[in-house]
């Protein structure tokens, strides 16, 4: 869906570039949800792997848009894959692919996974009124998938995960899906209110989001002996474009260095992280060895930020 194609709700098009750098994004069809996406990205990331459905021990899926209450979409896609593993959700929103990754780097490391899929996917179309000119633009539909496993121990070099660290900061106003859940069961009212659909306060997110990304940024630096000058490649939650170039530039790493492409995608929560990996790497973006930083922030309000080696 074009910004073009937006016209017809009332959104401006060249307002929405300007204010996010947003061009287009993609919208699930009807009959599609989260597990469906996340079952077609699963699938590309094992075959890219090269390792069969079967080999899979371990699923955790990041959504803020579950396909039901209960079973997890994790356990969907599960079983819609044949493997024999433990899979559960994580939900942390734009920042729970970050969560989802670590939690699968600890059961890696510990040896209780030799194949841990990480995967984030959401249908966030379905979380936004059409009604709200400024927000349902920013959003898209999309799916990404991870896998992992053991790096093959190597002298006087880590490999893999090096450093990262976790957060939250609770506030329930800021971006918040106010009906729907236990402490406000969905009513005709509250159905009537729109309220089973996301808020948020875009002005405290972004002078939030730009503090968060660049001093937990300097943190997993720090803590892996590093410098801004070290790292080949940064992938922030692709949420809007004046928020990564605000906190790059508060950061001071240099722009040329930072992959977008929330232009093609908009903010897919969740699925931001895995799927500008991967186009990053199709694009021939990552090398062997390359220090990629990756940072993803969002409704919790929480963050993750870690380096890897590639």
């Amino acid at each position: 869906m074009t910004n073009d194609d937006l016209a017809s709700l009332g959104c401006d098009s060249d307002w929405i570039v300007q204010r996010t750098g947003i061009r287009e994004r993609r919208k699930a069809n009807d009959d599609q949800a989260s597990s469906d996406l996340a079952y077609h990205a699963a699938l590309r990331c094992l075959e890219s792997a090269e390792v069969e459905p079967s080999d899979v021990d371990l699923v955790i899926c990041a959504t803020m848009t579950p396909d039901h209450i209960t079973p997890s979409t994790a356990c969907l896609l599960q079983q819609r894959l044949g493997c024999i593993a433990p899979a559960f959700d994580v939900s942390a929103a734009c920042s729970g692919f970050m969560f989802a990754l670590v939690t699968g780097a600890q059961f890696v490391r510990s040896g209780s996974a030799r194949n841990a899929l990480i995967v984030g996917s959401e249908v966030m179309s379905r979380t936004i009124n059409t009604q709200d000119i400024k927000t349902f633009p920013l959003f898209g539909d999309g799916a990404g998938a991870a896998l992992l496993q053991p790096c093959p121990p190597q002298p006087k070099i880590t490999t893999g995960l090096i450093s990262y660290t976790l957060g939250s900061e609770g506030d329930t106003k800021a971006l918040c899906v106010r009906a729907g859940g236990s402490r406000e069961p969905l009513t005709v009212h509250s159905l009537g209110s729109g309220r089973q659909f996301l808020s948020m306060d875009g002005r405290t997110v972004f002078k939030w989001a730009v503090g968060i990304v660049a001093d937990s940024s300097r943190d997993v630096l720090a803590a892996a002996g590093l410098t801004p000058a070290d790292v080949d490649l940064v992938i922030l939650h692709q949420a809007n474009i004046r928020i990564i170039d605000s906190a790059v530039a508060h950061f001071g790493i240099s722009r040329e260095k930072v992959f977008v492409n929330l232009d093609k995608y908009g903010n897919t929560s969740a699925a931001s992280i895995p799927m500008a990996l991967d186009d990053a790497n199709r694009q021939g973006l990552l090398n062997r060895g390359d220090i990629v930083l990756l940072c993803g922030f969002g409704a919790g309000l929480s963050w993750g930020t870690a380096l890897l080696r590639w």
